[in-house]
């Protein structure tokens, strides 16, 4: 039996970060991780966003919940604490927030290419862990890719063309609609288990093992951390 582990995540989204690591940790203990495939899945946390655009994330934060930048940096260093319980780096200022569309397109090239892990673990790197901005520049996206191991002729010329799998992102996209997903990384476990948000590294390894004993999953969708077209789900106190 082998089974396959969809999730939805967005780059700007820093739950996705943690999220991704915490579900690596449950699926590296897991005595049949060799069965299970991951696909990485697209979601633009808002699609909006023309696609050379970048702002400051402090200034995003701020303006959405209408709270103080203060308050965003102190909920930037709450992150990086998380981050650093699993051993990742966290920038806690200079980061940027801008339109994840062509990362996502570059992501499905990357899939065919067998890629795709190595390069959203360099995404997330350029976005979390790098001290330059990330979105809206192709030159930094077709750096941050060949980090991954893509060629960078076969980038610039996936970039060059915005049509270049832009089917493939919507498909994803109208997918996760369908299932009802509002906020990420949202992860389904061989079509027929959700598990919504961030969870602890247990959850997602009692999916894993649920999902090959064929039992009922329950959705965790309330109880942990995820980021959606509102935002983020943390009350503004904590930032």
């Amino acid at each position: 039996m082998t089974v396959t582990v969809d999730i939805w995540t967005d780059v700007n989204c820093p739950f996705c970060y943690l999220g991704k690591r915490r579900f690596e940790q449950a699926l590296d203990s897991f005595d049949r991780s060799d069965a299970v495939t991951v696909v990485h899945r697209s979601f633009e946390l808002d699609p909006t966003i023309p696609t050379d655009a970048s702002a400051p994330i402090e200034a995003h934060i701020a303006q959405k919940y209408g709270i103080s930048v203060a308050q965003v940096e102190a909920n930037e260093r709450g992150l990086a604490a998380q981050a650093a319980e699993m051993g990742l780096p966290y920038q806690t200022g200079g980061r940027d927030f801008g339109s994840s569309f062509d990362m996502h397109r570059v992501l499905h090239f990357a899939l065919a290419q067998g890629r795709q892990e190595a390069l959203l673990d360099s995404l997330y790197a350029g976005n979390f862990a790098d001290d330059a901005p990330l979105f809206g520049d192709h030159e930094r996206l077709t750096a941050v890719a060949v980090r991954a191991g893509l060629d960078e002729a076969q980038v610039r010329s996936v970039l060059a063309d915005p049509d270049a799998y832009a089917d493939a992102v919507r498909r994803d996209e109208q997918e996760a609609a369908a299932l009802g997903v509002t906020g990420v990384p949202f992860f389904v476990f061989g079509g027929r288990y959700a598990v919504s948000g961030a969870q602890p590294v247990e959850i997602f390894a009692r999916a894993l093992q649920l999902t090959f004993d064929e039992q009922e999953l329950p959705l965790e969708s309330d109880t942990a951390d995820a980021c959606g077209p509102d935002g983020c789900e943390f009350p503004p106190t904590r930032r």
